[in-house]
């Protein structure tokens, strides 16, 4: 996984890039500026809501649907959960547990430690505008991934490992592999297969970003408002392992949080799932007859330091201030019981999580030693946040916390743009809190790392920290950990890594928490709440 994973974007590229994933969390309120698609006709149809085989499946996402939908570039939540539906990668991943199975290829390669994985393609698979997919469409998105000269959010996620993907026949592909890399068969999902006589025209990949998307997957979309709700039909050509369900399914997005539950409660409720739900909501919408689950993975709160502005520099200060938050207060209160203090900058449900060796309980002394030992007294920090609203319930505790080692803390909560629009203009700043999660990439520890660290990353720039000696260091260290081939050695290579971020502490998790998706059972079954945002009903049914 290589450093850009958070590409060297125009500055309203990263916005657009920080704001629709689950980078800046649950409720981004801040209204995007992107023109109406001009792909599918737009339509403010919201469905009839009913079940049963000739129903409508409406869907509430609590994401915008006007991010981009480039499969390359996105990261918008909405499009990624929306992506997974219309298009296929060779490999796929289950929602939850991210193992790879059969999509467009026909079987997951038998040795994932070769340097080289040859994929035949299924055959009778066609695109939604009934053009057969073929080998040249697989190397036409994988040439535009790598191309050197094309920077997309996807070649973050493969250029370090792949070395090119060639036709070997009508149907069939290699890939071949710079060294071992098993965690390549996952990624996968991630290169979506698109029709290079679409989306080779000129033009053509902006009006993907618009959302223009043309793919060989269970369901079409077969309108795009932006703001409003995309449509999706099933694809009666579709000869795939995860056939459609729904004869038509309608998402709405409604970003604002009332009206998302109110869409979905009550006798009179237009929708039957919808994601992103607060926690103050959960009882009521269970006693309503509805089911509400969590799913618990990589979202947090963060602090991120800007070691430029002293003291923040000092790792003893950076220490002090994570000692002095009382974690166990914040998941109690602004949380609901719905997440946990972080004991590594992994999850504890991670496979590659390991308790960190430095782990920040709440220690009110040993933060006042800490910023004894830096010579630092009177402390004044103002902490800049993003106005979502579960990390705004989350703000109170902090400065409670610092105010009672005797640091004057200010809240400063504000629009996401405004916050991160200071990061891009590399204005001063001493603290942001905001939320990450890079769950809906993947799992595996070397691409969430690689996510948030390395020496061209786009977080490591706002931290002013990828020149400091201990970052060199760790950055050779995470290359060489990504190029070994053993699993146990690659395994501990990373978790003595991850200690090394735990002890700097320059941007680092506070805590780990839920997100929460409700649904009428009475109306659907197989649905699994995910730890990222927005839904998977590639395995759910009417009941």
């Amino acid at each position: 996984m290589r450093d850009d994973v958070s590409p060297d974007l125009p500055a309203p590229r990263r916005r657009q890039f920080l704001k629709y994933t689950g980078v800046l969390g649950a409720s981004a309120l801040v209204p995007p500026a992107l023109a109406a698609c001009s792909g599918p006709d737009s339509t403010n149809d919201t469905g009839d809501g009913g079940s049963g085989k000739d129903g409508t499946l409406t869907a509430v996402i609590g994401y915008g649907n006007d991010g981009s939908w480039d499969p390359t570039q996105t990261a918008s939540a909405f499009a990624m959960a929306a992506n997974n539906h219309v298009y296929e990668g060779l490999l796929d991943t289950d929602p939850i547990s991210r193992a790879p199975y059969p999509a467009l290829a026909t079987e997951v390669p038998k040795d994932p430690n070769a340097t080289s994985w040859r994929f035949t393609l299924r055959e009778g698979a066609t695109f939604h505008d009934g053009r057969p997919v073929r080998a040249d469409d697989v190397v036409f998105v994988f040439d535009r991934i790598l191309d050197p000269g094309t920077q997309t959010l996807a070649k973050g996620f493969f250029a370090s490992w792949l070395e090119g993907v060639r036709k070997v026949g009508p149907r069939t592909v290699e890939l071949t592999l710079r060294f071992p890399f098993p965690d390549g068969l996952s990624r996968l999902t991630l290169a979506k297969v698109m029709p290079e006589h679409v989306f080779s025209k000129p033009g053509a990949w902006d009006e993907a970003i618009r959302g223009l998307a043309v793919g060989s997957g269970p369901y079409r979309q077969v309108a795009h408002h932006p703001k409003s709700n995309t449509t999706f039909e099933a694809f009666a050509a579709y000869n795939g392992p995860r056939k459609a369900a729904f004869r038509r399914m309608n998402w709405l997005t409604i970003v604002d949080a009332a009206p998302r539950v109110a869409k979905i409660s009550g006798s009179g409720a237009g929708a039957q799932i919808a994601d992103n739900i607060p926690y103050a909501n959960v009882a009521r919408l269970e006693q309503g007859g509805l089911k509400v689950a969590g799913g618990a993975g990589m979202n947090n709160l963060f602090l991120m330091f800007n070691t430029r502005h002293e003291p923040f520099d000092d790792v003893r200060v950076r220490q002090a201030l994570h000692y002095a938050v009382d974690r166990e207060k914040m998941v109690r209160v602004a949380l609901k019981g719905h997440g946990r203090p972080a004991t590594s900058f992994l999850d504890e449900g991670n496979p590659g999580h390991r308790r960190a060796r430095t782990v920040y309980g709440h220690d009110p002394d040993r933060a006042k030693a800490l910023l004894r030992a830096a010579g630092v007294k009177g402390l004044k920090v103002e902490l800049l946040a993003v106005n979502v609203s579960w990390i705004v319930d989350c703000l109170p505790t902090i400065k409670s916390s610092w105010d009672a080692i005797g640091v004057e803390t200010t809240l400063a909560p504000q629009e996401t743009t405004a916050v991160f629009t200071k990061m891009d203009q590399k204005q001063d700043y001493q603290v942001v809190a905001a939320a990450s999660n890079p769950n809906q990439f993947g799992l595996d520890a070397d691409l969430i790392m690689h996510y948030n660290y390395g020496p061209g990353n786009l977080w490591m720039r706002y931290t002013r920290w990828a020149g400091h000696p201990v970052a060199e260091r760790l950055f050779k260290d995470m290359d060489r950990a990504t190029r070994e081939p053993d699993p146990a050695k690659k395994r501990a290579m990373v978790q003595d890594y991850i200690d090394v971020v735990a002890e700097q502490a320059v941007l680092y998790p506070v805590v780990h928490n839920e997100l929460m998706t409700a649904w009428d059972p009475d109306r659907l079954t197989g649905i699994r709440a995910q730890p990222y945002p927005g839904i998977n009903l590639l395995q759910a049914r009417w009941v």
